[in-house]
């Protein structure tokens, strides 16, 4: 298959976004990553996302989005304990985030003459985030092209995937070093908490897989799948 041109990819560093990356150099001839600071209470992740993308010797920005933090109302820009709650949406969900980063990294790929961006986002195991789901994506898309009067692409790798399916793309697709340096823990602790929501997400999908989580092969933690 023809590679294609080029790509921006939105990469925070963490497990999904790390394997997209990987997927990206396998289907685009240039890359380029954009990492956000919004404050997160996870900010180590951005650490990890510019340690990856210099291991891989790709070009890396970073932009300041302290908008969510003033906007507050979640447990990502807010100190308040992480919970999973019933019959709603965790209050890890951060509204309008991945709406915003996609159209900014648009306005970004806009001036480099890149037409394809690569998200992680997946609605098999998102949190129920409905900025994750493929219907909320495709009308992003159109609507970015409309206000750009672009011939964007939005490509989203994981979006029927779930963690054991996205560990086994990642073996693939030759992510599993870069994996050893990634961040998913939204407590921003390192070693990660094991605990927290991503943790688990994380934990039970190389479990599934029956793959060892490099990450931890790397600390030389021990952390029961559950």
């Amino acid at each position: 298959m023809a590679l294609l041109d080029s790509a921006l990819v939105v990469f925070s560093g963490g497990q999904d976004s790390t394997t997209c990356l990987h997927w990206a150099l396998k289907n685009f001839k240039q890359i380029r990553a954009l990492s956000f600071d919004y404050n997160q209470r996870h900010k180590l992740e951005l650490d990890c996302a510019r340690t990856i993308c210099q291991s891989l010797n790709i070009p890396h920005a970073v932009l300041e989005f302290s908008l969510f933090q003033k906007l507050g109302g979640n447990a990502l820009t807010d100190d308040r304990p992480i919970e999973n709650r019933q019959n709603s949406l965790p209050n890890t969900f951060v509204p309008g985030r991945n709406l915003m980063f996609l159209t900014a990294a648009a306005a970004y790929a806009y001036k480099y003459g890149i037409n394809h961006l690569v998200t992680g986002v997946c609605e098999t195991d998102y949190s129920g985030y409905p900025d994750c789901r493929d219907d909320t994506i495709k009308a992003l898309q159109v609507a970015i092209n409309l206000g750009m009067d672009t011939r964007f692409v939005i490509h989203t790798p994981l979006m029927r995937l779930n963690k054991a399916q996205t560990v086994q793309l990642a073996v693939e697709v030759g992510a599993m070093d870069s994996l050893a340096f990634s961040h998913t823990c939204y407590e921003g602790v390192f070693p990660p908490c094991g605990v927290c929501p991503a943790c688990i997400l994380r934990k039970n999908g190389f479990s599934e897989a029956g793959i060892e989580d490099p990450l931890l092969k790397r600390i030389g933690a021990d952390v029961k799948p559950t």
